[in-house]
Formats: structure tokens, C-alpha cells, sequence
């Protein structure tokens, strides 16, 4: 195998790409795979890489990881994520590298996240040389499932998320690689930057911004074969079954536990040997005739004791050799019963502000801490549905949806659904939940809809859609239905504190009969152990607390060593580069009051290598009234102890149903 750190990779407009390649130790072409990320293949993701590339390699492909324009060692200024020129670099990327000797014209893409969305963003675009593309984690419809919005309320992730680019945004290129001129490299990006988290809340309903990038919005588009690898623990759970359903392009899926990782490191375990199958399916269609995938693959879950840290799942593997709609199992809501009789009374439920505090995160990273916790902590602030026990097991796979006939005594409301599997002892493991922004009720995939606000009194019918689930439940085990109208911190508060009644409801499950048992995927195998070295320990306090004295609740993350784990400061060996980031994130309410809500984040990184050391610190808050949000940051950027470039925004836009 040939490992060469930085080749480029001209663009029409002259830009420059950076890009690691690895290629088989021969002169024959063969086929090629991109990665095209922004997350730095010289040091941000370089173990990362170095799990999967070598080994694409060394099974006869030429495997390279891109950086996009403005990120890493590549040239240009970023723009937005997901932009029209970063998806045409893409479109050029693929027609450069088919043009070089060491190709034969054949190039599948993949990745993981933003990997996943610009894979299916690129292949959309239906470059001539791209033959198939294994999207991991992400979506085709960035307003509907993405970090900015849950069911058209407002998340917190992304604020989270924006934080944590303000800080990516900022980092230079590596002067060993780009020489003299890495200084006004650095200085065009560190001029070019925006604030993020506030750009993205000028775009408040379903509009262009977020139409530019979700493929959804032409479903025949992609035409390549597709292999979709997700997780239940991962935000993006849904659209997997949109891809099978709806879209145009053949495509397999394979679901399995784990965290917003790639499934070789696969955290819940079992993990499986994603390279090995990669190199398979590469193999189906980049070196001989696109024979057919093999069946859908989903992990069925048992549920655990629910606890916020889980190295681990239960489950089986079963399979699915063609996807059809599951059947429906329908279950009333009464009162204070699920599956036993309609309601013969209204519910009321006013959440206190800091109910979902249970919840972790939307999106886990296998993080300790990060998942949901057991839902019992919740039971106090909503109402409950619980089920009798069940006599037989039951499987559930698919999207479960929430009826509701409501009313509310505010004009701005939101619906937070929370379906728990709470076992003989009592305690309460998150099987799935979803939330519904009163004021979006009516929206549609084909318009831009203002907000609708309610008429206080005046009952409506409302759709709560949950995120898929693979779960299979034993017998004696209970289903329980938390209905709650607020989720903080996951999402953004509503401006006032309404009083939902709920007259009547029905939950609907994806209940399955035909599901396969099946032998579990392979293991991946023994990894080396990484060229880096520890310089000291990471750090991790992810805690929940309250003033006794005013009431506010703080939920406060922190982590030294990145934005993954406590990694601390590490060298990476290879390249000599000593790296380190510590971050904090708080979120604070008062749970009488929703315009008490705050959140902060800090990143405070550095790059070294011996005469070379740069630092970055990146501080963002958000707060709201009842009319506008507020969003301030500052972004400090060092090169030794020279501040080299300081700005700071303090940004307020206005509501718009949110």
C-alpha cells in the first residue's frame, strides 16, 4: 500500500483541495472511494481515517479523504454547511479523481454525518463517475430530522452544534503541509466566518435554507445504489425507512444500537465489522455488475436498565428481505390508560419548564451520560398512559405516530411524546419520542407555512410523529406514554407557559410479525493499537442541578478532550502534533419561567508542534424574550500568545412561531 499525507486537487475556479490518499502498491488503475468531510483528515480525524482508508487499500482501491473548501489544508473560505459550492466541489472532486491514471473511472463515496449528507447531496447531482454511496447517519430532509429542528420546534442542538463550529471554523491550516503562507490562509477564513447559530435562526419555517441540501425534495434524483448504515441511540432514525419508501434508488439498510459513530466502533456494542462490508459492497459495484444487496437488517432491542451510560444492548439481529409497512397496533388513550378504553374525561398537563431533564441527548455520541435516563424522573410533569402487561412478546420496528384532539389556553404550544417500556420492577427505558410545534400543525413537504397560532379554547387535531424504533419487548413488560408541553433541554421553550387539554388521543405502533431471525453480522476485528500518545488525562462532568435557594435548573456538560470524550491532550506520533480541547456547555431555566432559558458554550482548544502553536477560543450565548432571540459570541484566535484576530457578534431576531 501507498500512503501519500497530501495530495491536491484543483477546482475550475483554481481552489485547491487537501486530500490523503492511499492506494494499492501497483500501476494498474482501480476504482476509488471518497470521504469528504471538514473535519480535518491531518489531525481532527486522522485515527478515525486511519481505521477504515488502509484497509480500502489494501482490498484494491484507491481511498481518499477530501477536506472541504475552507476546513483543514484546503484553500478557499467555508461557507455554510451543506452549500450549492460545496456539493458542486464534490460534483468536481469525483470527475478530477476519475481523470487520474491510478483510476478506472469507478468511484463510490461515503461517510458519516456531514460524510452522509453530502454523499447523498453529491450523488444527487448524478456525476457520471459515481457508482454507489454508503451514507452513514444521515438525512435526506435537513427542517424535518436534522440538529435544528425536532417536529418543527426548536432544538437546542443547534445551538450545540453551531457552538461547536464557531470553533472548527476558526482553525488554520497546517503550515507543514501549506508552508509560509498557513498565517493568510488562516486570516481569510477567521475574516469570512459568521455566526452560525444565529444565521440559522433567521430561517425559523421550512424554506429555502433548509430545502437547499435535502434530497427529499426530489426523491428520483439519486439513481446509484445505496447502503444506509444508522442507529437507534443517533438522531437520525427515520430517514432510513423514508429512503425504502419513497425515494427512487434502490436501497438496503442496516440498523444498529449504537451512538453517532461508525458502526466498527460501534458504542452501544455489538459493534460490526463496517470495513469488511464496506469492501463488500464496494466489491458489488464498483468492480463488477451491481448484483443484488441482501435483506434489510435491523437489531431489535430488549430493554435494559435504563441508565444514561451504556457500553452495551441487548438484542437480536432480524432481517427483512424487502421493506413493507409495518401493521399497525393501535392503542387508546383513557384515563391514565393506554390500550383499555377512550378517555371519558379531559387531561390537563402543564409541564414545569425543566421537564425532560431525564432525556440526555437527541443525538448520542456514547458519551457517559448521554442517553436517556429512566423515564420516572418524567412521570411528575405530564400525563401518563400506561399499558396492562403484556401477555406476549412484542416486536416493534418502525415510525410510531400519536393522535391527538387538544386544546390549549395559550396561542403558542408545543407537544412533547415520550413512549417508555417500563419493565416488572418499575423502571422506565425510552423506547422512542417525538414533539409537535402547535403553531406548525398544518405544515406540508411542498410549502413554506407561517405560523399558525392557536385560538385559545378552540380544540385541533394534531399528529405527534416519534422517531423509529427496533425494539422487542417481553412479556410482563408495560408500554408507558408520557404527554408533556415542554422538553428542555432538547428543546427551545415556547414564549408562554400554556395548559394543554387532552380530550382524546390514540397512539399508533409499528408492530411486526414477520421479522427474521438472523445470525449477528461480523465482528470487526482486533485494531492495532493508535499511533498517539497521552499527554494528559481528559476530564468528563456531565450533571443536573438546582439552586434550592432561586429554583433555577442548570444542566452543565464538560469535557476535556474534545468534543467526543474525556480524550485530554494527545500527541499524534506520526506527525508530532500535540492537540487538546476542553469545552463546557450549560443550560439553565427556571421551571415557572420559559423566557429564563439560557444556554452557553465555550471551546477552548490549541494546535502545537514544536516552534508552530495556535489557539482558539470560542465562546456562544443564546437567550430569548417573548418576541426576539439573542444570540452573542466571540471568537479569539492565538497564534503563540499574539491574538491575531478577536470579533464578536451580538445578534437579535425575531420569533416566528418558535
Amino acid at each position: 500500500m501507498r500512503d501519500t499525507e497530501t495530495i491536491w486537487i484543483p477546482l475550475p475556479d483554481g481552489t485547491r483541495l487537501a486530500a490523503r490518499l492511499w492506494q494499492p502498491d501497483r500501476d494498474a488503475p482501480v476504482p476509488a472511494i471518497l470521504e469528504y468531510i471538514p473535519y480535518r483528515r491531518r489531525d481532527g480525524t486522522r485515527l478515525r481515517d486511519e481505521s477504515m482508508h488502509p484497509h480500502f487499500a489494501d482490498a484494491g482501491y484507491a481511498s481518499l479523504r477530501v477536506d472541504i473548501r475552507g476546513y483543514g489544508d484546503s484553500e478557499g473560505t467555508a461557507g455554510d454547511e451543506y452549500s450549492e459550492q460545496e456539493t458542486q466541489d464534490g460534483v468536481d472532486v469525483i470527475a478530477w479523481i476519475a481523470a487520474q491514471p491510478w483510476c478506472d473511472g469507478n468511484v463510490g463515496m461515503f461517510g458519516k454525518s456531514w460524510g452522509a449528507y453530502n454523499s447523498l447531496q453529491v450523488a444527487a447531482r448524478r456525476p457520471p463517475a459515481l457508482r454507489a454511496i454508503a451514507p452513514v447517519m444521515g438525512t435526506d430532509d435537513r427542517w424535518l430530522e436534522d440538529i435544528h429542528f425536532y417536529g418543527g420546534c426548536l432544538a437546542t442542538d443547534s445551538f450545540w452544534w453551531g457552538a461547536i463550529m464557531q470553533y472548527l471554523n476558526a482553525l488554520p491550516p497546517d503550515p507543514a503541509i501549506v508552508g509560509d503562507r498557513w498565517r493568510d490562509l488562516w486570516l481569510r477564513r477567521l475574516d469570512a466566518m459568521t455566526l452560525w447559530p444565529a444565521d440559522w435562526l433567521e430561517h425559523q419555517r421550512r424554506d429555502g435554507w433548509w430545502r437547499r441540501g435535502s434530497v427529499s425534495e426530489d426523491r428520483g434524483a439519486i439513481e446509484v445504489p445505496i447502503h444506509y448504515y444508522g442507529g437507534w441511540a443517533d438522531l437520525y432514525r427515520d430517514t432510513p425507512f423514508r429512503l425504502v419508501e419513497r425515494h427512487a434508488a434502490p436501497a438496503r439498510v442496516t440498523m444498529g444500537p449504537w451512538a453517532h459513530l461508525y458502526p466498527h466502533d460501534g458504542t452501544p456494542g455489538p459493534a460490526l465489522d463496517f470495513v469488511g462490508e464496506m469492501i463488500a459492497f464496494w466489491d458489488r459495484h464498483l468492480k463488477r455488475d451491481g448484483s443484488p444487496e441482501g435483506p434489510h437488517r435491523f437489531y431489535l432491542q430488549r430493554p435494559a436498565r435504563p441508565t444514561g451510560t451504556r457500553t452495551r444492548q441487548d438484542g437480536t439481529w432480524v432481517a427483512l428481505d424487502a421493506w413493507t409497512a409495518p401493521g399497525g397496533l393501535a392503542l387508546p388513550l383513557g384515563d391514565g390508560t393506554l390500550g383499555a378504553g377512550a378517555m371519558t374525561a379531559p387531561r390537563a398537563v402543564r409541564s414545569p419548564q425543566d421537564f425532560g431533564r431525564a432525556g440526555g441527548d437527541m443525538c448520542s455520541f456514547a458519551i457517559p451520560g448521554d442517553l436517556p435516563a429512566d423515564g420516572r424522573e418524567e412521570e411528575g410533569g405530564a400525563a401518563t398512559f400506561r399499558s396492562a402487561p403484556l401477555d406476549d412478546a412484542l416486536d416493534l420496528l418502525g415510525r410510531p405516530s400519536l393522535s391527538l384532539r387538544l386544546s390549549s389556553d395559550g396561542s403558542q404550544a408545543m407537544v412533547a411524546a415520550l413512549l417508555y417500556a417500563e419493565a416488572p420492577d418499575g423502571g422506565q427505558t425510552l423506547i422512542s419520542r417525538g414533539f409537535a410545534n402547535l403553531a406548525q400543525r398544518n405544515w406540508t413537504e411542498d410549502a413554506v407555512h407561517a405560523p399558525e397560532p392557536l385560538v385559545p379554547g378552540d380544540p385541533v387535531d394534531v399528529t405527534v410523529d416519534l422517531h423509529a424504533t427496533g425494539t422487542r419487548l417481553a412479556p410482563g413488560h408495560r408500554l408507558v406514554l408520557h404527554v408533556g408541553s415542554a422538553y428542555w433541554p432538547v428543546l427551545w421553550p415556547v414564549p408562554g407557559r400554556a395548559t394543554l387539554t387532552l380530550h382524546r388521543g390514540m397512539l399508533s405502533l409499528p408492530e411486526r410479525t414477520d421479522l427474521t431471525e438472523i445470525a449477528p453480522p461480523a465482528a470487526p476485528p482486533p485494531r492495532p493499537a493508535p499511533n498517539v500518545t497521552r499527554m494528559r488525562e481528559g476530564a468528563l462532568d456531565r450533571s443536573v442541578s438546582t439552586d434550592r435557594a432561586t429554583g433555577t435548573v442548570t444542566h452543565r456538560t464538560f469535557i476535556d478532550g474534545g468534543i467526543m470524550g474525556p480524550a485530554g491532550v494527545t500527541r499524534l506520533d506520526d506527525i508530532g502534533t500535540v492537540q487538546g480541547l476542553v469545552s463546557e456547555r450549560i443550560y439553565r431555566i427556571h421551571p415557572d419561567d420559559p423566557l429564563s432559558a439560557e444556554a452557553v458554550m465555550t471551546h477552548d482548544g490549541f494546535l502545537e508542534r514544536d516552534d508552530w502553536r495556535v489557539r482558539v477560543v470560542a465562546e456562544v450565548r443564546q437567550t430569548a424574550t417573548a418576541t426576539a432571540f439573542r444570540v452573542t459570541g466571540r471568537t479569539t484566535s492565538y497564534a503563540g500568545d499574539e491574538v491575531v484576530h478577536d470579533v464578536a457578534w451580538d445578534r437579535t431576531i425575531p420569533r416566528d412561531g418558535m
